[in-house]
């Protein structure tokens, strides 16, 4: 529910959320977080004014169909699962990074190159250089439905096939994510046009 309460001659929105009892503090701050994302993207109100409150209410007295209701599983926040996920490509740990792509997972990189295994995905980087390490300046969070995306933006550093060494090289990574799970992943950077020179 979100209704508008006058304060000091402008109306500032208040949103009240019903929870069932049971999810951590985390999952209920990034919710608040997010509704007052999307009031800031909606109406002209400064985050200030904006007012969330979140109530619980024993599983007991929240019915649905007559029926009592338990809280549904915390989804994880994206940029924490596109972090990990990049931070195990890194450290080659395929196995961890696994867990964090669904099963229709699918990635584009530059050049056009499409792989859905990640064994692929290193295969092919062993013809590009010797190893590779990012360092990530920023991230951005938003949402398309029930997707979150998420993208990351940075530096390349590394030594190319003869054994030279890069670095600065630009890259910008984009993630989709659904219920949790990264279904997209697509990269560009300028290795490219570093390796020409």
């Amino acid at each position: 529910m979100v209704r508008g309460i006058p304060e000091g001659g402008a109306r500032v929105p208040v949103i009240k959320v019903t929870l069932i009892e049971g999810y951590d503090g985390d999952t209920v701050q990034r919710l608040a977080e997010r509704l007052t994302d999307a009031v800031r993207s909606t109406i002209a109100a400064p985050p200030e004014g904006i007012t969330v409150i979140a109530e619980e209410v024993k599983p007991t007295s929240y019915m649905r169909g007559g029926q009592a209701r338990v809280p549904g599983p915390p989804i994880p926040g994206a940029v924490d699962v596109a972090r990990d996920f990049l931070a195990r490509m890194e450290a080659r740990d395929l196995a961890g990074a696994r867990t964090h792509l669904a099963e229709t997972f699918e990635m584009t990189f530059p050049s056009g190159r499409r792989m859905t295994d990640l064994a692929d995905l290193v295969a092919w980087s062993r013809t590009r250089y010797a190893r590779v390490a990012k360092t990530i300046e920023g991230w951005d969070e938003g949402f398309q439905g029930a997707r979150a995306v998420v993208s990351c933006r940075g530096t390349l550093s590394g030594e190319w096939l003869d054994g030279t060494a890069f670095s600065g090289i630009r890259f910008y990574d984009r993630f989709e994510l659904l219920g949790g799970k990264i279904v997209k992943q697509e990269v560009w950077n300028d290795m490219a046009e570093h390796r020409a020179r």
